[in-house]
């Protein structure tokens, strides 16, 4: 058997007709026909039931349905590969980050980054780290800048961007215009927290715990700016980190003097698989990148 046999039995295998499939792969419906039939010869038993109305895989084509998809993701992985070292200055980047970070820095990096890589284009998804984990597991993306908890199996990381956190209150607080505070005084108000899948959850628990209580949950928000606009609406007060453009008109910022309250944000790869070209370039460039300027979020 070759790779057009398996990619002929994968095509029909999905669309089920063989007038469609042979459409599809620009051949005609005899040819496609004759290639069938001399794959189940030579596997031993046939592939497909046929119907009224097209064909459907019985159970043996299923078993080999499953391992036709990976070997042909293996060749075209492979072709990839070879190409990518043809190639090391093309490429597509599949990025994902967090929210906070689209504004200006993954922009501003991307834009750093294109200045002497211009063939490299990017897919970009912006998401909650658990998200972002779910797409390195999965190798949706390349490349992860969101908040790990934990080190994490087949996953390496690297600081980039350090955020302090900032107690907001609603401008009618008592603690409105404080200049910086201790986490405690505010161990007995309702706080607007995190969704329990973002990452930001996990932090602010975790620096409550450290000033000696559990945060009091009024409501949960999704993102920064939602979770501010609560503070704004007098629903509670939150630990967020600084957003450029923050509606300031009703909410007061405060600093904490401790615990120490700051959000690390990773940038995370896979560290079993292949690397192509183009990621590692960029890979390379955001480290040098953190280590000359030392971002700050």
């Amino acid at each position: 058997m070759d790779w057009h046999q398996l990619k002929y039995f994968q095509t029909l295998a999905n669309i089920g007709n063989f007038t469609r499939a042979s459409v599809e792969l620009v051949l005609s419906q005899p040819a496609l026909s004759r290639s069938i039939s001399r794959l189940e010869e030579e596997i031993g038993v046939p592939l497909f039931e046929r119907k009224s109305r097209g064909v459907i895989l019985n159970k043996y084509g299923e078993i080999f349905l499953q391992h036709a998809n990976r070997a042909l993701s293996e060749i075209d992985a492979a072709k990839q590969e070879i190409n990518d070292l043809i190639n090391p200055l093309h490429g597509t980047i599949s990025l994902a980050f967090i929210q906070t970070l689209g504004s200006s820095f993954v922009p501003e990096l991307i834009s750093a980054f294109q200045k002497e890589a211009s063939g490299i284009n990017f897919q970009l998804y912006q998401h909650a780290t658990s998200k972002i984990l779910s797409q390195l597991a999965s190798t949706e993306i390349d490349i992860g800048f969101c908040s790990p908890q934990e080190p994490l199996e087949n996953l390496s990381s690297i600081p980039i961007v350090k955020n302090e956190l900032f107690l907001i209150v609603p401008v009618n607080h008592r603690l409105a215009g404080t200049d910086e505070i201790d986490l405690c005084e505010v161990a007995n108000d309702p706080f607007v927290l995190f969704k329990p899948e973002t990452a930001m959850h996990d932090v602010i628990e975790r620096l409550c715990h450290e000033a000696g209580f559990h945060p009091k949950m009024a409501f949960e928000g999704f993102e920064e700016r939602i979770v501010a606009g609560l503070v704004g609406a007098k629903f509670g007060v939150a630990l967020i980190p600084f957003i450029p453009g923050l509606d300031k008109k009703k909410i007061s910022l405060i600093r904490i003097r401790k615990p120490q309250s700051v959000r690390v944000i990773q940038m995370v790869w896979r560290t079993n698989g292949y690397m192509p070209p183009a990621v590692e370039r960029f890979k390379t460039f955001v480290e040098k990148t953190i280590q000359s300027s030392e971002y700050e979020g």
